[in-house]
This record gives C-alpha cells, sequence and structure tokens, in this order.
C-alpha cells in the first residue's frame, strides 16, 4: 500500500537487464507460521549493455532478508542497500553467485500472489509480479533461467510437493518432514515459477506424443473433489493432440500437472508443467457443473496447455507485450473450441462477449492499444482488450493470410525465438517473412487504442451491370490522444440476389469471377471497390465471420435484414441480421418509453424469430442463440446516453410480446428436448449442448406467460433432471419468476442440497444477484451474510458483487445512487487486503459518462470517495485516477 503517487511505467524507456541469471536453484522450507526461502543465482554481466560492473538491483518486496552472499563472501548491512522493494548489490566480476535467504509469510498473504496459503495447500501465483515476493531476484520476464527446486514440509500435512519441470529426487528429512527436488531444463522466466504443497489427491492418465513419447499426465485436487476432474483430463489430452495437429507443436517434457486451487485471482497460470488452476476451471461433472462450465473448462485447459509455446518456450520481452502471448493463445483456444463444438456458435458467443465488454473499455477511462505505452500497475492490464482484441488481432492476420500461410508463419515464429523473450514485432516479423507481405500499417492495430468504425455505402448502376460499396473508416479520440490513422480492416463479404442465392464475385480490375465469399483489405480512411457484371442489385452480407473488431453501420432496412436471417449462408451473419433487426425494434421502443407513450412493438420482429423457432434444418444452439435478444450491457454500450428504466422496461416488454406470440412453439420446442433429457444421460458434447441450450431459452421465455403448466414444468425440470444446466435454469426461471413461494421452496432446498459444495454455491448466489427483480441491493446483502460467502475468496466476490453489479443493471444503478455507494464501499474494503480483485471490481463505476447527468453525479463522488479513503493500492489508485481524469 502507498500513499504518493505511483509511478507510471513506459514502453519507450525499455532497456535490457544489466545482469542475466543461468541457473536458479530454490529451497523452501514450509512452515505453518512462516516460510524460510534459500536462493543461490548463477548470474553474470548482460553482454548486450557492455562493459563495467554497474549495480545490481534485486526486486523483492515484504521480504525478511536473513543473510546475504557474494561469491561465498557473508555480506553485512554495509555491504549491501536495502529498501521496500530492492536488494542493491555490487558484484565485482563480471560471473557470479548470489546466495540470500528470506523469511515470508504465505499464512497471511491475503493478495494471492507470491507464496500463499489457500485453505490447508501452499500455491504460487508469480504473474506478473509475484515472484518478487517470494525472494531477491531480477523478476522481469526478459531474464531467462533454468530452476532446480527443493520443496521441505511436513510430510503428514503436505505428502505432495510439486514444482517445475521433472522431478528428480525425493526422500525424508528429519522430525517428520519430507523433501522434494524439480528441474526444469527450460529456461523460463521468473513469472512460470511455480510450487504447489499439500494433501492432495491425484487423476493420472498418459498421453503419447507424436514422436511416441510418452507424457504423465495429473491432476492434483483436494479428495472431495477427485471425481470431477475427468472432463478436465478429456480436455487436456484433445488440445494436446490438437495442437500437435494444427501448430505441429509437441509437448517438451516428461509430466504434465495442473493442479485445482478454491482461492485464485484469475483463472489459471501456465507455469511450465505445472498449471495452478482456480477449481472452477479445472473441476466439473453432470450433477454440480453447468454446459458453460464444461466448456469453460475445456477452453481454459486449452488455453494453458497451448501457452506451453505461444508464452513460455516464447516468451514476451516485456509486459507492454502481454498480448504476444494472451492474444494468440486465446486466438488458439477460441479455434480449438470452434473444433470441439459449434464454430458457428462460438464465434457469435466471442463476439457477443467482445462487442458488449470490450467495446466498453475501448470506449472508457481505462482504453488503451493492444500493446499499450504506459502503466502504473501491471495487474490492471490483464484487460480484454489484451485478451480479446488482442485474439481478433490475430484472427485478422489469419483471415488475411489464411490458414496455410498463418501455419507457415507461426512455425517460423516458434523455430526463430524458441528460448527466446521477444516482441509483438518479432511475431508479426516472422508472418511478414515466412508469406512475403508487408504489414507494416496492420500493426497500428497494436498500437492505436479504441474501436474503428466503418461505414458503408452502395451505389448500383443498372446499365453497366456495377455494383460498388464504399467504406469510410474512422476511430475515436482515447484517453491517450494518440492520432488516429487508418488500420488495415479486413472485409469479409458476399452479395445476394432476390431469390436469396450468392452472385460470383469478380472486382472491376479482374478477368473472371473468384468465389461468392471475398476478403477486402481496406486500409484508407475512404475507399470504394466495384464489382461487375451484377445482373440485379444485390443485398451485400458484410463483415461476415466479424472478420475485423470494428462498429459496422449500413442502411439495412428490416424487411432487408428479415432476408438475410433466412438466406445469407454465412452462420455469423444470420445471427447477426438478427441482432441488428432486435436493436432497431428495442431501440424503438426505448424511445416511446422515453416520451411516455404505450409500447408497440414492430411484428415483424415476432414474424422473423417465429420463423427460426420453426426451422426444424437449424442447429439447435443457433436458434437458441437466435432467439436471445440483445442484453442490457450492450444496449447500454450502443445508447449515447444510457437511460437505465427505458432500456429495461423495452427489453422486458419485448420478452413478453415474444413469449406470448410464440408461446405454442416455444412450448413445442420445449416439450420435445426435455423429453429427450429425461430419457438420456447426460453427455458434455455439442448436439447435447445445443438441445438444453434451446431447452432452456424457451422455459425463460414460457414463464413470462405465467400459465399454470409452465410453472408445473419448471418445477418438474428442477426437481428431476440430471444435470446443473437444468437445474440452475429452473431455478433461475423461477427467481425472476412472481412465485414467490415455489421461488423460496427451490431455493432453501437447492443451498441445503449443495451446501458443501463451494462452486455451486457461487452459482447459487450469481442467479440472485443478477435477478432484476426489485430489492436487488438488498438481496445481495443479506447474501453477503450467509455462512457459504466469504469476501476474502475471489470466485465468492465475482459470483454475487460481480453479478449485480455487472448483470443487474436495473438494480446496480437505482436512481439513488445506493449500488455504487455499496460497490465503493467493497472496492474500499478490499483494497486492504487483495487490491487486484479491489480494482477489477471497480470498472462498473468507470463508466460512469455513459449515463444521464444525475447518475454521473453520483458514480463520480463514489469514485472520489475511494480516492480520498486512505492508503490505496497501485491498482486500485490506477484505475480511480484514470476514471476521474
Amino acid at each position: 500500500m502507498r500513499t504518493e503517487q505511483p509511478q507510471m511505467i513506459y514502453l519507450k524507456d525499455y532497456q535490457a537487464p544489466e545482469y542475466l541469471i543461468d541457473e536458479t536453484h530454490l529451497t523452501f522450507e514450509l512452515f505453518e507460521d512462516h516460510t524460510l526461502v534459500h536462493a543461490q543465482l548463477v548470474m553474470r554481466r548482460n553482454p548486450a549493455r557492455g562493459a563495467g560492473l554497474p549495480a545490481l538491483e534485486l526486486d523483492g518486496q515484504q521480504l525478511e532478508l536473513l543473510s546475504v552472499k557474494l561469491d561465498d563472501a557473508d555480506l553485512v548491512p554495509g555491504d549491501y542497500q536495502l529498501t521496500d522493494s530492492h536488494l542493491v548489490l555490487q558484484p565485482t566480476t563480471a560471473q557470479f553467485v548470489v546466495d540470500t535467504s528470506v523469511k515470508i509469510h504465505p499464512e497471511s498473504n491475503t493478495a494471492l500472489e507470491g507464496l500463499y496459503k489457500s485453505g490447508g495447500m501452499f500455491c504460487t501465483q508469480c504473474e506478473a509480479e509475484g515472484f518478487r515476493k517470494i525472494t531477491y531476484y531480477l523478476d522481469r520476464p526478459d531474464v531467462m533461467s533454468t530452476f532446480t527446486t527443493t520443496v521441505v514440509a511436513e510430510q503428514h500435512r503436505y505428502p505432495i510437493l510439486l514444482s517445475n519441470g521433472n522431478p528428480i529426487a525425493s526422500g525424508p528429512d528429519e522430525d517428520g518432514r519430507h523433501w522434494a527436488t524439480w528441474e526444469d531444463p527450460f529456461m523460463k522466466p521468473a513469472y512460470l515459477f511455480a510450487l504447489v504443497a499439500g494433501d492432495l489427491w491425484c487423476v493420472e492418465d498418459t498421453f503419447t506424443t507424436m514422436t511416441d513419447r510418452t507424457v504423465a499426465l495429473r491432476i492434483y485436487v483436494e479428495p472431495e473433489n477427485i471425481d470431477k476432474c475427468q472432463h478436465a483430463m478429456n480436455s487436456l489430452k484433445k488440445s494436446m493432440r490438437w495442437d500437435e495437429e494444427v501448430y505441429g507443436r509437441e509437448y517438451d517434457l516428461d509430466i504434465f500437472m495442473i493442479v485445482a486451487v478454491n482461492d485464485f485471482n484469475m483463472g489459471a497460470m501456465e507455469n511450465k508443467g505445472l498449471n495452478i488452476f482456480n477449481s472452477s476451471c479445472v473441476l466439473a461433472r453432470a450433477e454440480t457443473a453447468t454446459d458453460a462450465a464444461h466448456q469453460r473448462v475445456e477452453a481454459v485447459v486449452a488455453h494453458e496447455y497451448f501457452h506451453n509455446w505461444s508464452g513460455n518456450r516464447v516468451t514476451c520481452r516485456d509486459w507492454f507485450q502481454l498480448s504476444l502471448k494472451e492474444g494468440f493463445t486465446v486466438f488458439r483456444d477460441s479455434e480449438f473450441s470452434a473444433d470441439m463444438n459449434s464454430r458457428t456458435v462460438k464465434r457469435i458467443e466471442d463476439v457477443a462477449f467482445l462487442r458488449t465488454h470490450q467495446f466498453a473499455e475501448d470506449a472508457g477511462p481505462m482504453a488503451h492499444a493492444v500493446r499499450p505505452d504506459s502503466f502504473i500497475e501491471i495487474s490492471n492490464f490483464y484487460t480484454l482488450t489484451v485478451y480479446e482484441k488482442g485474439s481478433e488481432v490475430v484472427r485478422m492476420i489469419h483471415t488475411l493470410l489464411g490458414a496455410e500461410g498463418f501455419r507457415k508463419g507461426s512455425d517460423l515464429y516458434f523455430e526463430r525465438h524458441d528460448g527466446q523473450a521477444v516482441t509483438c514485432d518479432d511475431f508479426i516479423k516472422a508472418m511478414e517473412d515466412a508469406n512475403g507481405v508487408d504489414l507494416t500499417q496492420f500493426k497500428r492495430w497494436y498500437s492505436q487504442a479504441g474501436t474503428p468504425r466503418l461505414a458503408v455505402s452502395e451505389q448500383y448502376d443498372a446499365v453497366l451491370k456495377t455494383y460498388s460499396l464504399t467504406f469510410a473508416q474512422s476511430c475515436p479520440a482515447t484517453p491517450d490522444k494518440v492520432e488516429k490513422l487508418p488500420f488495415v480492416i479486413p472485409v469479409e463479404l458476399g452479395l445476394l440476389n432476390a431469390q436469396g442465392a450468392e452472385i460470383p464475385l469478380q472486382l472491376a480490375d479482374e478477368a473472371a469471377a473468384s468465389g461468392t465469399t471475398r476478403v477486402l483489405s481496406v486500409t484508407e480512411s475512404e475507399q470504394t471497390f466495384t464489382f461487375v457484371g451484377v445482373a440485379e442489385k444485390p443485398l451485400p452480407s458484410l463483415l461476415r465471420g466479424f472478420s475485423a473488431p470494428v462498429k459496422l453501420s449500413f442502411a439495412y432496412s428490416r424487411d432487408q435484414l428479415m432476408f438475410l436471417m433466412q438466406h445469407d449462408t454465412d452462420g455469423f451473419n444470420r445471427w447477426e441480421a438478427g441482432q441488428q433487426l432486435s436493436v432497431q425494434v428495442l431501440q424503438e421502443l426505448i424511445g416511446q418509453h422515453q416520451r411516455g407513450e404505450p409500447l408497440v412493438m414492430d411484428q415483424r420482429l415476432v414474424e422473423a424469430l417465429r420463423s427460426v423457432l420453426g426451422n426444424q434444418q437449424l442447429d439447435q444452439a443457433m436458434v437458441a442463440e437466435m432467439l436471445s435478444l440483445p442484453g442490457e450491457a450492450y444496449l447500454t454500450e450502443i445508447s449515447e446516453v444510457a437511460d437505465v428504466e427505458a432500456i429495461h422496461a423495452a427489453r422486458e416488454f419485448t420478452r413478453k410480446q415474444l413469449a406470448d406470440s410464440l408461446f405454442d412453439g416455444l412450448w413445442t420446442r420445449y416439450q420435445a428436448n426435455r423429453e429427450i433429457s429425461r430419457v438420456t444421460p447426460y453427455v458434455a458434447a455439442a448436439e447435447h449442448f445445443a438441445r438444453r441450450s434451446l431447452q432452456n431459452i424457451a422455459l425463460s421465455y414460457l414463464m413470462l406467460s405465467g400459465q399454470p403448466q409452465v410453472l408445473a414444468a419448471t418445477l418438474e425440470q428442477f426437481e428431476h433432471s440430471d444435470n446443473m444446466t437444468e437445474r440452475l435454469t429452473a431455478l433461475a426461471v423461477l427467481v425472476n419468476s412472481p412465485f414467490a413461494e415455489d421461488k423460496a421452496k427451490a431455493l432453501a432446498s437447492f443451498a441445503e442440497h449443495f451446501k458443501d459444495n463451494p462452486l455451486v454455491m457461487d452459482q447459487w448466489f450469481s442467479v440472485q444477484a443478477a435477478s432484476g427483480l426489485p430489492g436487488g441491493l438488498q438481496r445481495v446483502r443479506e447474501l453477503m451474510q450467509h455462512p457459504a460467502f466469504n469476501i476474502k475468496n475471489p470466485n465468492k466476490v465475482r459470483a454475487l458483487v460481480g453479478a449485480f453489479a455487472g448483470q443487474n443493471l436495473i438494480n446496480f444503478h437505482a436512481a439513488d445512487g445506493s449500488g455504487y455507494r455499496f460497490l465503493a464501499d467493497l472496492v474500499i474494503e478490499l483494497n486492504g487486503f487483495n487490491p487486484q480483485i479491489a480494482s477489477r471490481q471497480l470498472a462498473p463505476l468507470t463508466r460512469w459518462r455513459k449515463y444521464d447527468s444525475a447518475r454521473q453525479a453520483l458514480m463520480k463522488a463514489e469514485l472520489e470517495r475511494i480516492r480520498n479513503s486512505g492508503e490505496l493500492s497501485s491498482d486500485v489508485f490506477e484505475v480511480v485516477s484514470k476514471s476521474l481524469a
């Protein structure tokens, strides 16, 4: 914690390290009230920094220094300098060895960075700068070393002792203690270090690599969770095979381990050979985890495994390059999930999330480039821009080069930089060199913040049979005040004739037509493309597959959008046409509400969705997605000034209208799918996910009718389902219904049944916190007193407070400001013991400029109260100060 203003760190100030660490030898002596860490660092002067022997500054925080040696000579306080953040030594030779011993206190580490205890287990989280809370070190990603780690602990309490790499020795120690030594032969930065000690059970399997090596696979969990690991193990084996087939990447150690931890600030961490996971991203079986949770486990397991190459074997030079590993790996895990499930539905889910949340980040005070140029606290830059927009940037390279060209580029990248810490420029250079292209202008995606806008207009010449599309790109100003130069925007498109058939595409300067789907590169502020041989005025299908993360505008009529919903061959754009139609209808209703007029809904939306609901050829997951209206958060994001009450009223009115008008079709679909669920054992596979998704969205609409047979069906689904997906949906439907007695019984029954399962109780909290019925804040306050809630656990905070502030907009944005006061109080409290979680909970308040003047004043006042509340962590200080700037 600090009261002085934290220091801004700039990319332009980067300098290579003065010294390097070739070997790191660590010994941990774990005790209940302290831990001793003995470190031996084999070091040398960095030849890239020239001659001379400058002072050696080792990073260290919250460490009690017990001893320090330089080349076996004991140093006394006069021989070194010690501050709150550094140990400064003066080497006398170009090659030397530093030995230190420190005392740390993992048992009282509530920030969950460095070495800490989660329940009865020791574990680590060192990314981004947690290793400096373990021992004195050059804690930066461009200092890479081999690691040998010995862990010593009481054998009865901690029978399992793990670290990175391969196990090389173990044995008993005195006084009932034991030890184990691990060796990681691959150079890695300190942020990839990991240690786990606990009383853990293990699920084991093996994987045979493409060169016929056998790799041992182990998932470690607390004993009560041993029956929830098989899905994660299956996911791991699928991701290992996929990475071999799609990227040619083989795993390199003899063993790959995952450990599930209950207290974890993030989703998971890709530490070399020893991945530490938030338990929510490992544990899954039908009775306790939803379909979405199963898919998340599969995706996160794959993401962390893929990091073995895109992050570990090739890592980032500095933290400004974070998207080098994260954006690339999110793209890889997204493609993996698309191959394992429905590619179209996966794309829809990713884009809906991006447009609702990352676009909002781009438009807010924390807006930054995919490669930011400055930060105060790096933990604040584990953002949707770095991850999700970073992934979209990689996807655009894939679109521009094609799958084969992209693979050539990634092969060259891994070959050229294996064992190195590199930059986003190095990644782009490999793509350029492998394909003989120039991506200089494309690199603006890494340096320019904000979401580009792409306005499209058309012109058809019936005499010349030409059709022209003009693209005008712009990008709004962002807090960095960087001039926005034109991006390279790949626009994938097709043209449809009056019968819905695709027209062959021939540009004016081409000798012949080439395909019916093309990618146009928009590189100028305004640019026109003309197609020839177009016999009739077509309807364009623009930005297919969401080929660029932009805000597209084209003057589609509602009838044209209905036509695209029925005829577009691009599944994503069929969904997108439905979303655009819904947005137009909803915005019309919002206007009616604001003017005090009776709400009258355009029946074309009803008819369009009736057609979708009746289409037996469409993938059921696709039907479910098309029936899902744009959320209140997205409607807020696309509003100039968000009217909370009008958005909520318009959306709820539309849902009720659709429920009444489509009741028969929804009821038929629901009954058919529920009947299959009753007689089919749970399977975590795409077609089963699809069936349940349509069944459940149908039920959520049907309950709005208030008809007794729907209540009976909901209670039957709640009481007799064999899986959490159906049971939790039924509970949520009841929680949002007017049936108070049935709701209360269901909530009590659910809590009693699952009171010993923390992850399921998180879902119980979220369902109630997200309910838009009146009294939301009071419900959340009461739930914070529940025995299953623990403010020290990040999952609990996200499940209850995060769901309330992020999903329950009508209650959070109460006109009296009570939701804002509640969140500010919580952030001030969290700041005292877990700054990372405190800063992440702040996001809803940072968007204060989006609302009416009264709410702006209330939200801004709470941000100012947080700023003036005392000793702010750098995490919270940065977010608050930028929000108020």
